[in-house]
C-alpha cells in the first residue's frame, strides 16, 4: 500500500509539474549584441536598471552583428541589439524575426594616428590610406562596423590588399587598441572611441559625415524556431528599451563624461 501511494505521489507531482503549479516562470533572456555597445559601457549602463524595474534576468553575449542575426536564424537568442540595417531587413523578410524597431544611432568615424595628416572626407581618407599604404586595422570579423567598412572600401572602388591592411578578427575596443598599438587608422563607432580614448594614441581624422550614420535595431526572433525562445521576456525588453523613459536615460549617457551623448535616441518608434 505504501509503494502504491508513493508513485501515486511521483506521478500527482509529475502532473502537476507538467501544467506549471511546480515549474519556475521563464525569467531569462538572452540577448545577443554587438562588441560596440558593450565596449562603449551602455549595457553596463543600461542592464541593471532592466533587471531591478523587470525581474528578468539578461544573459549578455557581445558578438559582431553578422553571428548576432546567425545565433537569431539558429534560435540560440531570444532577442538582438544590432546596427547593420541591410542585413536586418533580409534577416526579417526571410522570417527569422518577430518584429524589429529603430532605438538608437550614432555615428561611426575614422580614427588615425595623431599626426600632421588631414583627411577632408570619407573619400580622401580611403583614399590618402590605400594610395600611401598607410596601416589601416580591419575588424574583418563580418560584424556591424565591418559590414559598413567594406561597403565603403567598395563605394570608393577601392580593393583593400596587401600588408597595410590587417585583419584584427576581433571586437571593436580590441581593434582599436591594436590600431592604437600599430599607429593604424580604423573605422569605428564615436561611442566605443570615446569610452576608450584616454587609453588610445589615436584621434579622429573624420567625422560628422553623413555617410558614417550608425543605425541600432532591436529585433525579436521568431519563437517557433523553438520551444527554448522566451518570447515574452523578448517582447518585455523590446518595449523597455524603446520606451520614452530609457530613450531619455539612453540620451544622457555619455554626456556628464564627453560632453554630448553617445547615442542619440530614435523618437520615431
Amino acid at each position: 500500500m505504501l509503494k502504491i501511494k508513493r508513485s501515486l505521489l511521483i506521478l500527482l507531482i509529475g502532473v502537476l509539474c507538467s501544467v506549471g503549479v511546480f515549474a519556475k516562470s521563464n525569467k531569462d533572456i538572452v540577448l545577443a549584441t554587438t562588441t560596440s555597445v558593450r565596449d562603449s559601457g551602455l549595457m553596463d549602463y543600461l542592464i541593471p536598471s532592466f533587471e531591478s524595474e523587470t525581474g528578468y534576468k539578461v544573459k549578455l553575449i557581445a558578438v559582431g552583428t553578422g553571428k548576432a542575426l546567425q545565433m537569431g536564424r539558429d534560435g540560440e537568442a531570444d532577442v538582438l541589439l544590432v546596427h547593420a540595417k541591410p542585413s536586418e531587413l533580409k534577416f526579417m523578410k526571410n522570417g527569422h524575426g518577430k518584429e524589429r524597431r529603430e532605438v538608437f544611432h550614432n555615428y561611426f568615424v575614422i580614427v588615425g594616428p595623431k599626426d600632421k595628416q588631414k583627411m577632408s572626407s570619407v573619400e580622401d581618407a580611403l583614399g590618402k590610406i590605400s594610395k600611401e599604404k598607410l596601416n589601416f586595422a580591419s575588424r574583418g570579423d563580418n560584424s556591424g562596423t565591418n559590414k559598413k567598412e567594406l561597403q565603403l572600401w567598395n563605394k570608393n572602388r577601392i580593393i583593400p590588399k596587401g600588408g597595410w591592411y590587417i585583419i584584427s578578427g576581433s571586437g571593436m575596443g580590441a581593434t582599436l587598441k591594436i590600431a592604437s598599438e600599430m599607429q593604424a587608422y580604423t573605422l569605428t563607432d564615436m561611442a566605443t572611441y570615446l569610452h576608450l580614448s584616454k587609453d588610445l594614441d589615436l584621434e579622429i581624422k573624420v567625422g560628422k559625415d553623413k555617410s558614417l550614420l550608425n543605425q541600432y535595431g532591436v529585433i525579436t526572433i521568431d519563437p517557433s524556431k523553438n520551444k527554448y525562445i522566451n518570447a515574452e521576456g523578448a517582447k518585455v525588453f523590446m518595449d523597455w528599451i524603446s520606451s520614452d523613459k530609457i530613450k531619455d536615460k539612453v540620451g544622457k549617457f555619455g554626456i556628464e563624461e564627453f560632453g554630448m551623448s553617445l547615442f542619440v535616441p530614435d523618437r520615431k518608434n
